[in-house]
């Protein structure tokens, strides 16, 4: 049984794997059980190895997994034999057997391929990286190594949903789009959709194969990690599901 979920817009090209993993399948404990891929987490760091390996062979254990470090930023890095960890918000590469990911905890991951020009991405986009590129960047860098925005794919995957996204008015202000946002019962705040915010990022960058899976990673039962339903329990940490995507 799979752990994670698929894009039906990628399901067609062969040349192209890819996985948007849940929390499930892993060697970690506790806060972090079980698929723990966040290294930046408390969790014992040889656990979130094992559960990197354990997702990449899933897909294509000959590959190389790729890391990077994010910082909510708009920083994209084309691959070029990187040893260690890469400092970035997304990661490109046109080489085959190189396998891109990102971890997120209610952020989005974003995964695209260009299949006709075997060009790749993953980006990790929250809020503050889509409004400050991270998406347009991505498609700058792919389209840099031989990628056109017409054949370019883009999903989606398991984030937090609206109605488990309430936020003040000090947010409202800062996106200033009411088509993102629905009324709260408590006074001045709102409910941010921060999955329609990235689709139509996309769409406003010309990108129009768009597949947004719909999942929220907040509810305990949909078995995602959630850093917000971490900060509503008190807990001291939390961990990182992982998506993948790569060329075989």
């Amino acid at each position: 049984m799979n752990n994670f979920a698929s894009a039906k817009l990628f399901k067609e090209y062969s040349s192209v794997a890819h996985g948007f993993f849940n929390r499930l399948g892993g060697i970690s404990n506790g806060n972090y059980g079980s698929l723990n891929c966040g290294t930046t987490s408390l969790d014992n760091p040889k656990n979130v190895l094992k559960n990197r390996l354990i997702a990449l062979n899933k897909l294509q254990s000959e590959s190389k997994l790729v890391e990077v470090e994010q910082t909510h930023s708009n920083i994209v890095k084309v691959y070029d034999h990187d040893k260690g960890i890469i400092r970035a918000d997304a990661i490109v590469t046109d080489k085959k057997n190189i396998a891109l990911s990102v971890v997120t905890a209610d952020c989005a991951p974003i995964l695209f391929a260009d299949p006709k020009a075997g060009v790749i991405a993953a980006a990790h986009a929250g809020w503050r990286g889509a409004k400050n590129g991270i998406i347009e960047n991505t498609i700058s860098r792919m389209c840099e190594i031989g990628a056109k925005k017409l054949n370019i794919l883009a999903a989606i995957g398991p984030c937090i949903s609206q109605l488990s996204y309430e936020v003040g008015p000090e947010f409202y202000d800062t996106i200033r789009n009411d088509s993102y946002f629905k009324k709260s019962q408590k006074l001045n705040h709102y409910f941010f959709d921060l999955e329609g915010y990235l689709f139509n990022k996309l769409l406003e960058n010309g990108i129009t194969k768009i597949e947004a899976l719909g999942i929220d990673t907040y509810p305990v039962a949909n078995n995602y990690f959630s850093y917000r339903r971490k900060t509503h329990l008190n807990e001291n940490d939390y961990g990182r599901q992982i998506s993948i995507i790569l060329q075989p």
